[in-house]
C-alpha cells in the first residue's frame, strides 16, 4: 500500500507541477524585463531627437524670414518717430487714401478670386473627362504648378512685352487688323489692368487646389443616385454640389489671400499709383515728399495681417469640413 500510495501521489503531483511550471513560464514571458523600458526609451529618444533636428532648418527659416519681420513690421506701428509707444498710427487707417487703398485691394482680390475660381473650376470639370494619369492631365497639372508660381517682375515684364503699349500682340493687332486695344487709354498700367495678370496665376492655383476635391467624388454616389431614380442634375444639386461647396469656398478664400498679399507684380506694372494697400505701404516707407510716415506702414501691415488671419482661419475650417468626405 505504501508503494502504491507513493506512485499515485507522484502521478497526481506531476501534472500539477508541469501546469505550475507552464504558468510561471507564461508569466515570465508576459512581464517585460527590467531592461526593456529603458531600451525602448533609448530607441524612441534618438528618433524624436532626429525629427527635431530635421525640423530645425525649417523652424529657423520661419523665425528669421517670417516671424521676426512680421513682429518688426507690426510693432513699428505702435511707436512714434522717437521710439515711444503710441496708438496714434492706428487712427491713420481711417484716412481716405489709406481706407481707399484697402478697398482697392479688397476689390481687386475679390474680382480675381471669383473669376479665377469659376474659370479654374470649369477647367477642373473638363479635366474629369481625361484619363487619370494620362498625357492631358499630366500636362495641365505640370503647367498649373509652374504658372501658379510665376509672378512678380517676370510676369509684369511678360505682359508688357506681349500686350504692353508697344508689345508684340498690341503692335500686331494694330498693324495687321487695325485694332487698337488701348484706344481708350493704356489700361494695363492701372489697378483694373492688374486683373488680367493676376488671373494668370489665380486660375492655375485654383486647378491645383480644387482638382483633388473633384477627384475625391466617388462613382458609387452617382450610381446610388441613379438607382434611387435621381437624375444627374439631382446628383449635382443634392450630393456632389454640397460636398464640393466647402472645397470650392476654401479655394476661393485661398485665391483671395493670394491676390491680397501680392506686391511685386502690382509694383512693376502700376508704378506710382497707390490704390492698393501693399503699394500704399511702399509709398509710406520710401516716399521722399511725404516724410514721417514710416510707422504708419506698420499700422497698414497690421491691418493686412488681421485680414489674412481671418481669411486663413476660415480657409482652415472649410478644409477640415472637406476632409471628412475625402477619408
Amino acid at each position: 500500500m505504501g508503494q502504491r500510495g507513493r506512485l499515485m501521489t507522484e502521478t497526481i503531483a506531476a501534472p500539477a507541477a508541469d501546469a505550475a511550471a507552464g504558468i510561471a513560464s507564461r508569466d515570465s514571458r508576459r512581464q517585460p524585463s527590467s531592461a526593456s523600458p529603458s531600451g525602448a526609451g533609448s530607441r524612441r529618444r534618438p528618433r524624436g531627437l532626429a525629427a527635431a533636428l530635421g525640423l530645425t532648418p525649417f523652424a529657423l527659416y520661419v523665425v528669421i524670414f517670417l516671424a521676426v519681420p512680421t513682429l518688426v513690421a507690426v510693432g513699428s506701428g505702435f511707436v512714434d518717430g522717437e521710439g515711444r509707444f503710441t496708438v496714434s498710427n492706428l487712427t491713420g487707417l481711417t484716412e481716405p487714401a489709406i481706407a481707399g487703398s484697402f478697398f482697392g485691394a479688397f476689390w481687386l482680390s475679390a474680382v480675381t478670386a471669383i473669376v479665377g475660381a469659376v474659370a479654374g473650376a470649369a477647367l477642373c470639370f473638363a479635366m474629369l473627362g481625361a484619363r487619370p494619369g494620362g498625357v492631358t492631365r499630366s500636362l495641365v497639372g505640370s503647367a498649373s504648378s509652374v504658372l501658379a508660381q510665376f509672378g512678380g517682375v517676370m510676369l509684369a515684364f511678360a505682359f508688357i512685352a506681349t500686350i504692353g503699349a508697344q508689345g508684340l500682340v498690341t503692335v500686331l493687332l494694330r498693324n495687321a487688323f487695325h485694332v487698337n486695344i488701348y484706344a481708350n487709354g493704356v489700361w494695363l498700367y492701372t489697378v483694373p489692368g492688374l486683373i488680367l495678370p493676376y488671373l494668370y496665376f489665380q486660375i492655375p492655383l485654383m486647378v491645383i487646389t480644387f482638382l483633388p476635391a473633384l477627384e475625391g467624388l466617388r462613382p458609387q454616389w452617382l450610381e446610388a443616385t441613379a438607382t434611387l431614380g435621381g437624375t444627374r442634375w439631382t446628383y449635382w444639386t443634392r450630393v456632389g454640389g454640397p460636398i464640393l461647396l466647402p472645397s470650392f469656398l476654401g479655394s476661393l478664400l485661398l485665391l483671395f489671400a493670394n491676390a491680397f498679399s501680392s506686391y511685386a507684380t502690382a509694383a512693376a506694372l502700376v508704378g506710382q499709383a497707390n490704390n492698393i494697400v501693399s503699394l500704399q505701404i511702399r509709398q509710406a516707407l520710401i516716399s521722399e515728399t511725404v516724410l514721417g510716415r514710416a510707422n504708419l506702414a506698420g499700422s497698414m501691415a497690421l491691418g493686412m495681417l488681421v485680414v489674412m488671419i481671418v481669411v486663413m482661419l476660415a480657409y482652415s475650417a472649410l478644409v477640415r469640413r472637406t476632409a471628412r468626405w475625402q477619408r
